[in-house]
């Protein structure tokens, strides 16, 4: 029998908001069907439009609420909302923790894994601590602009407080919009591939205040460049890179393979757990500082290492855990697939005087296996992977070399809880609670460390 749906678009309900999904919005059921509702948090009675229907859910917009969460807090701004900056800034910040905290738990029991989730370690300032930024340019009515896209869409709402920036990259950004519109320098235009300047990318050290402008343009002349360096640099004294990226495609990727440094170095530096990193307009660096420091430093606790343990990093970037980890340990092997990241990890270590790492450009899979063969026998693995969580095969090469210890850095509950599964299988079992740490204040996203031993 066909299931109809209890509910029709652009009828309004009342309904009681149950619980969160993990990319925040409320949930209500309507004879056991589910409603998604943005801004709506559970405890809360509201009246709902339907805006949306599938076949197994629907999609509504709160239009009035009736009863309020006690953990409702004022917006600070719609924008951030409706442009998915800030989607839960609705939600207290100390409950926005417990929210994470309890997303790792809802998604290891539905594997049925039994896992114990301490509370998250969140910051005293939830706000202002991006030290990058990623802003597109368009035109708008006439005018260039500057701000974010409303959330499934490409249309530009236009915004000069990020909120959750570093308030002196929301003001660069405005001081560089100023000057593009100064030059009459032609917004990107996606629709038809044309235009010159497509984003501006800001980047700032949290210690060290260097700042590295990037004008990321579709065509390879950047028109009056030697004008607007000129005014870029007299306006913004902490400025000691200014880099022009070429994405000539019509493409979502954001950068394009071409760098040419219009003034000043390639890199900026910036200090994390006492050790100095240089970041180049491509570098991936954590984006919050503060709780970085958290996090790597008790991901090293965590490892419990020696001074006689060998570690492997098996997704280590720029080197930021690698030459955090070999301070404590006997050496350290670090693998990555971006040639450019993992030469910047070989500088870094230069930086640092630290001679006990070794950096490997390629897949981590395929360079785990090569180690195994090789006869390495590391004490811990560390594995700090993309969204996407890890590759069955790293999996069983992490497995076969045996580790004491694997800590498990995961920016995703859900493949987490999968991957965990995977090495439970395996005989590798997770004997502590697992650690959330609020790298992404304001929104959905979740950090965690997760250690498992043989």
């Amino acid at each position: 029998m066909k299931r109809t749906a209890p509910v029709l678009k652009n009828e309004t309900y009342d309904v009681d908001i149950t619980d969160l999904t993990y990319q925040g919005m409320g949930v209500a059921k309507i004879d056991d069907f589910p409603i998604f509702i943005e801004d709506a948090l559970p405890t809360e009675n509201v009246t709902m439009k339907v805006i949306k229907v599938k076949k197994n859910f629907a999609f509504g917009k709160v239009i009035k609420i009736n009863q309020k969460s006690a953990d409702r807090v004022e917006l600070v701004d719609k924008a951030y909302t409706q442009t998915g900056i800030a989607p839960l800034q609705h939600l207290k910040y100390d409950a926005q923790l417990e929210f994470k905290r309890h997303q790792i738990e809802e998604d290891f029991n539905k594997l049925k894994i039994d896992v114990q989730v301490d509370p998250t370690i969140g910051m005293d300032k939830p706000y202002e601590y991006r030290n990058k930024a990623q802003i597109p340019v368009r035109l708008i009515n006439g005018k260039l602009q500057t701000g974010f896209y409303r959330k499934h869409s490409h249309d530009l709402v236009p915004i000069e407080d990020f909120y959750i920036q570093d308030p002196e990259i929301d003001k660069a950004i405005v001081v560089v919009r100023d000057i593009l519109r100064k030059y009459r320098i032609k917004p990107y235009d996606e629709r038809v591939n044309g235009g010159v300047i497509r984003n501006v990318m800001v980047r700032r050290g949290h210690y060290s205040h260097e700042m590295m402008i990037v004008l990321i343009t579709r065509t390879e002349k950047l028109p009056s460049n030697k004008e607007i360096v000129t005014d870029i640099t007299k306006a913004l004294p902490e400025v000691k890179s200014i880099v022009q990226n070429v994405n000539p495609k019509k493409t979502n990727a954001l950068m394009g393979k071409e760098n040419k440094v219009l003034a000043g170095q390639s890199t900026i530096e910036d200090t994390l757990l006492g050790l100095k990193f240089e970041i180049s307009a491509n570098s991936f660096y954590q984006v919050n500082p503060v709780q970085t420091e958290k996090l790597y430093d008790l991901a090293t606790k965590k490892a419990d290492l020696t001074a006689d343990d060998t570690v492997i990093d098996a997704y280590c970037g720029i080197g930021t855990i690698s030459l955090s980890m070999a301070r404590v340990a006997k050496k350290v092997y670090g693998v990555e697939i971006v040639p450019e990241a993992v030469e910047d990890a070989k500088k870094n270590a230069k930086i640092n005087d630290i001679d006990n790492v070794e950096f490997v450009a390629g897949y981590a899979e395929d360079q785990m296996a090569k180690w195994q063969e090789d006869g390495l026998k590391p004490d811990v693995i560390v594995v700090d992977p993309p969204r996407k969580g890890l590759d069955g095969t790293l999996i069983e090469s992490v497995v076969k070399m045996q580790p004491k210890r694997v800590v498990y850095v995961s920016c995703n509950p859900a493949t987490l809880a999968r991957d965990v599964k995977l090495f439970n299988e395996q005989g590798y079992q997770v004997n502590q609670p697992i650690q959330p740490v609020d790298q992404f204040p304001q929104t959905v996203h979740i950090e965690s460390i997760t250690v498992l031993t043989r």
